[in-house]
């Protein structure tokens, strides 16, 4: 079987060098297509593979029939809203993520960006500490566990509430100490930082809007390292210009970045290019998890971390 790693955001060289390794020593041909700026490239990379691993590159309809061998897709993230899931299903194509493999990497940027902001951005002058201050987690899979971890040393209370997890569910989480909020509403209004943590589905595309961002406090700090659909852009403008004091950080650059980057120059910071799972560390751990399940989905038809129907 030929393997295609494509990536227009490459992996690591040391991710790239393991990923061949374990691919051809079972006995499959590795090719790659790198830094790719055309889609066209992408079109023609596919007409031969039989299995393709991704990171944030798109596979829409028109890559699915450029590719009448390809039998499996694997994104190497957690994230899989690049994929169309229901046109892989039509052509019989796999489709799988390889969950918690970035969850260290995009939790340590949260961190990263929460003590940017709250220290001015550095600029000399006085800011703020996040101990003590109360910590939200909204959604609650691998990436926010981890979150939680992380925040015990730095003396956060963590508070979490999950759409598709009860109350009594985070309640159980007890490893990562989080105190489980009733409500979207109660982990607004309970918390000093939301930290957005939630795929993008149907059900959560712009479900961060201007009522629920209003619970939070007046000098609050969204953080958000899932996807920019989640969150009503105007509807955070408007607060931010309302609130003087309040922030937001994010590694999905916004549609409406520039407006952001004028009304807030202070208290808006975005990533140029997002960089969650940007570690040599992550590159080889996801990296790895996807070429492994390509062995086993050949060698013995594992569809473990399947995402689409059959």
């Amino acid at each position: 079987m030929k393997v295609l790693l494509a990536t227009s955001k490459p992996f690591a060289v040391q991710a790239v060098q393991k990923i061949q390794k374990i691919i051809e020593s079972a006995g499959h041909s590795f090719t790659r297509l790198e830094n790719y700026t055309d889609k066209a490239q992408l079109l023609d990379a596919v007409k031969d593979v039989d299995a393709v691993i991704i990171r944030s590159d798109l596979i829409d309809q028109e890559v699915m029939q450029a590719a009448p061998n390809l039998k499996i897709v694997v994104r190497a993230g957690a994230g899989y809203d690049n994929v169309n899931l229901e046109e892989a299903t039509a052509h019989n194509i796999c489709v799988m993520n390889t969950p918690g493999q970035n969850a260290n990497a995009v939790a340590e940027l949260v961190f990263g960006l929460m003590i940017f902001m709250q220290r001015n951005r550095f600029d000399g002058s006085v800011g703020r500490e996040i101990k003590d201050r109360r910590l939200g987690l909204y959604a609650f899979g691998n990436v926010a566990k981890m979150v939680a971890k992380i925040a015990r040393g730095f003396d956060m209370p963590v508070y979490a509430y999950s759409p598709t997890l009860t109350h009594d569910d985070l309640r159980k989480e007890g490893e990562y100490g989080v105190i489980a909020a009733y409500s979207n509403i109660e982990l607004f209004q309970s918390c000093d930082f939301i930290s957005l943590h939630m795929p993008l589905l149907d059900e959560t595309r712009d479900c961060v809007n201007y009522e629920l961002m209003s619970y939070m406090p007046e000098d609050g700090m969204l953080l958000n390292t899932a996807r920019k659909e989640l969150l009503v852009e105007e509807d955070l403008i408007r607060l931010m210009e309302e609130r003087p004091l309040f922030q937001f950080a994010t590694d999905v650059k916004p549609d409406r970045h520039d407006e952001f980057l004028s009304k807030f120059p202070n208290r808006y910071f975005s990533t140029p290019k997002k960089t969650g799972a940007q570690t040599t560390d992550a590159n080889i751990n996801s990296g790895l998890a996807a070429a492994k399940q390509i062995v086993a989905f050949f060698n013995n038809g594992d569809e473990c971390y399947r995402v689409n129907k059959k």
